[in-house]
């Protein structure tokens, strides 16, 4: 092996990948030139408030950067960017004709961090808890969802928002009269929210 190949290693599970999703993978490699050479690589492309967004290619296993992981699942070589081990350690890696390819992540992006705001107190805490079974159960079944920044101590609760809410021009409604509602019904102590996701260029400026 040259010196300069990644090492592989089986000393433990980064990823696990369900033989069904093995067997997709095969059979899409094999379509490819050149598919004895060929491995999946894996790696987080982007966040998305409080979700990763994967991206899945073929690439030339032995020439996968020194400091990659290369494992084998039933013979199917993955790659895996050493960045992104912590981020993807115990996921599943599932195929089903319904939904086709689906990495099933246990793991989450940290939440975003804006100086001035409070996120660790009593009242972040029932604001997370209203978020997670008021909230974003009522925004599924448009597929998006909302993450809690902070609040300002004067009555203002901040959010980014994901998946299908993200982008879209109706994003700030569903914000001031759906969550604002919500939150303040239940909460006195917050009276207004605000939106701090940057729909025009679809990314989330809080997230290093």
């Amino acid at each position: 092996m040259s010196p300069l190949a990644p090492t592989e290693s089986q000393s433990d599970t980064i990823i696990s990948i369900t033989e069904a999703a093995v067997a997709k993978l095969k059979e899409l490699r094999d379509d490819e030139p050149d598919a004895a050479s060929l491995g999946l690589r894996l790696e987080i492309a982007t966040v998305v408030g409080n979700e990763f967004r994967y991206d899945l290619s073929f690439d030339e296993f032995r020439k996968a950067a020194f400091s990659d992981e290369v494992r084998t699942h039933d013979g199917l070589k993955v790659i895996i960017p050493q960045r992104d081990l912590p981020n993807l350690r115990s996921a599943v890696l599932d195929y089903n004709d319904a939904q086709g390819l689906v990495l099933r992540n246990p793991n989450t992006p940290p939440p975003p961090s804006v100086e001035g705001l409070v996120n660790d107190d009593d009242l972040a805490g029932q604001v997370r808890a209203i978020v997670s079974e008021q909230v974003n159960p009522a925004l599924a079944a448009h597929g998006g969802f909302v993450t809690f920044v902070g609040h300002d101590n004067e009555g203002t609760a901040y959010f980014t928002m994901g998946g299908g809410c993200h982008g879209c021009s109706m994003s700030t409604a569903t914000m001031l009269d759906g969550v604002q509602t919500m939150l303040a019904d239940a909460l006195p102590e917050i009276t207004k929210v605000r939106d701090l996701t940057d729909h025009a260029s679809g990314e989330n400026p809080y997230y290093a």
